[in-house]
């Protein structure tokens, strides 16, 4: 398991984008909601809407957690909220400032190296003496270079 220490502290920024309610364990299953949620994202045209800042990067982030990574959460597929916009129909959701365990994929189909990284991280912290805070995690993808059958994402994971 090819973990880096590789770390950032990020200021506290504004998401918008379309979101739903979830588990993991849901997500292993036939009720699993973020596949459709991804659609809705692809539908929404919202990487062209004004008021977007760095709109190249796109963001999957998990927030609201109700307990840990076994509880419900929720997920928000989005980009920067510029100050002072609100996007109608939309959700918004905040990430706190925050120091930040940067996470890799392997290059290849985005759903498949995705899956994979955070299959490796649950494992990670479960052998870990670090300790996640979960206040919000996200993926970002760079969107300039971005090919979703030979991606490279970048997994932030919110630590103590």
């Amino acid at each position: 398991m090819n973990m880096t220490n590789n770390y950032t502290q990020l200021p506290a920024f504004e998401l918008t984008g379309v979101h739903c309610r979830t588990t993991n364990e849901q997500e292993a299953g036939p009720e699993g909601k973020l596949g459709a949620l991804w659609q809705r994202y692809f539908e929404s045209g919202l990487s062209a809407a004004p008021g977007i800042r760095n709109p190249q990067f796109l963001y999957g982030l998990y927030t609201d957690y109700e307990t840990d990574a076994s509880g419900a959460y929720t997920a928000l597929i989005g980009h920067e909220l510029g100050a002072g916009e609100i996007r109608e129909g939309l959700a918004t959701a905040a990430v706190p400032a925050a120091k930040y365990k940067i996470f890799t994929t392997q290059r290849g189909p985005v759903q498949q190296v995705v899956a994979q990284k955070w299959q490796e991280i649950w494992r990670y912290f479960g052998q870990s003496s670090e300790e996640r805070t979960y206040t919000g995690d996200f993926e970002r993808y760079d969107l300039v270079k971005f090919d979703p059958a030979d991606a490279v994402v970048e997994i932030f994971v919110a630590v103590k």
